[in-house]
């Protein structure tokens, strides 16, 4: 892959640290050009709360494949302009960024670039239950059915094997082809990007891999799930009891930790690593990347918000 391609950026919800954090960002150097879908008033107003001093060239879709992009400045294409029917009101508002996701995964479809990063977005709103989460929306647009949530972290990475579902429908959602696929999934991303064979640990799904009930999912699925792994040639163990797969000892044995569901391993992992850790959507036929944290409304214009996820998100993305 070419690691200059551009990275396109969508900032994602209005009420978000994002600016923040990219401004912040951009004291990094980037090799790949960056793209941003944004609005070039709020832009500017950002850039002046926070005092940022960013060389920027305003640029429209049609011209992005005839201007040669370099990492000198960064290209802000102004949503506004590019679909009138979108208020002043709206910005940052569901149309303005369905139209923005829309954009990118057209230029992405025609090639332009493999490259996609998007802020932090209040799924609840902007998905309105059609969706669990960005990453099956994201997917949607590809019909892609193959596809993980890889929470990435270089000394230990998380994949919960269901997402955004409530605690009382897991159970009913976990069975041995799903655990399969994702454990392909892992296996095959970590060797084409990151050129080796991961160490994947799979946890229970019941405390201590244990239940005195007349069905035990660990024996009948998740243990079977992960022998026909293991006869594929990956590198698998489990089922493993999550409470303690975790402890130092454990974890340093392991690359990838795939849980039965979203906090079983989400909310151990950033206790580990906090703000080092980014979103990567595995299975799809480019890279789609975020930060690993939300909007957080709380810390809007405090200047405290810490930008370490989205770094390591332009980086994985810039060097990829």
């Amino acid at each position: 892959m070419n690691s200059s391609k551009p990275i396109i950026i969508i900032p994602g919800d209005k009420k978000s640290i994002f600016f923040e954090i990219f401004f912040k960002s951009l004291k990094k150097k980037f090799e790949s050009p960056l793209i941003i879908f944004t609005s070039k008033k709020i832009f500017k107003k950002e850039m002046l709360y926070f005092n940022a001093k960013i060389k920027y060239k305003i640029i429209q879709i049609k011209d992005l494949n005839i201007v040669k992009l370099n990492n000198k400045y960064l290209y802000l294409v102004d949503i506004l302009s590019e679909n009138l029917k979108i208020k002043e009101s709206k910005i940052f508002d569901n149309e303005f960024i369905k139209f923005s996701f829309d954009i990118a995964l057209d230029l992405i479809k025609k090639n332009f670039t493999y490259k996609l990063l998007n802020g932090p977005i209040n799924k609840k709103k902007f998905l309105k239950k059609k969706f669990l989460g960005i990453t099956e929306f994201i997917a949607s647009k590809f019909k892609e059915k193959n596809y993980a949530m890889l929470i990435y972290n270089k000394e230990l990475s998380v994949c919960p094997l269901t997402t955004h579902l409530p605690i009382k429908l897991v159970a009913k959602n976990i069975n041995q082809q799903e655990i399969i696929n994702k454990a392909k999934i892992i296996n095959n991303f970590y060797i084409d990007k990151f050129k080796y064979q991961p160490k994947i640990a799979v946890t229970g799904l019941n405390p201590h891999c244990e239940s005195n009930l007349r069905i035990n999912e660990d024996e009948i699925i998740v243990s079977t799930a992960v022998n026909k792994c293991f006869k594929l040639g990956i590198n698998i163990k489990g089922p493993m009891p999550a409470d303690t797969l975790f402890i130092k000892e454990n974890r340093k044995k392991f690359d990838v930790i795939l849980g039965m569901y979203h906090d079983q391993v989400l909310g151990p992992l950033k206790a580990l690593y906090e703000y080092d850790a980014i979103n990567i959507t595995m299975g799809l036929p480019f890279l789609r990347v975020s930060p690993d944290h939300g909007p957080n409304e709380k810390m809007i214009h405090k200047n405290l918000s810490n930008p370490q996820s989205l770094i390591k998100a332009l980086k994985f993305l810039d060097k990829n």
